[in-house]
């Protein structure tokens, strides 16, 4: 079974058949929506979205990694990262999911 990315495209087109707005609204409307979500993570606010999960960004410090081809140790620089948490709802969705392969 060949697994499928989900695309802004794809939920633009489901927006536009499933609620009846127009493709034009449906793009605005998504286009909206991740660019609240964006900006509530660069303003470092977790974003909870019931039933789905929590975004939340984190400070990851500066550390010595190594190139596991090379083996040659290198600085990775501090960075800001965003990690998810799954409710409990959507991991048992995921869970009882027949399509698991």
């Amino acid at each position: 079974m060949a697994r499928k990315t989900l695309t802004r495209q794809d939920i633009s087109e489901a927006l536009f058949k499933h609620v009846g707005l127009s493709k034009h609204e449906s793009a605005y409307m998504l286009e909206t929506v991740l660019d609240q979500i964006s900006n509530a993570l660069i303003d470092g606010k977790s974003v909870k979205l019931s039933s789905f999960g929590t975004f939340t960004p984190r400070q990851k410090g500066e550390r010595i990694g190594r190139n596991p081809k090379t083996g040659v140790a290198a600085t990775i620089n501090a960075r800001r990262v965003i990690s998810f948490k799954p409710s409990k709802l959507m991991k048992e969705r995921i869970n009882k999911s027949e399509n698991i392969e």
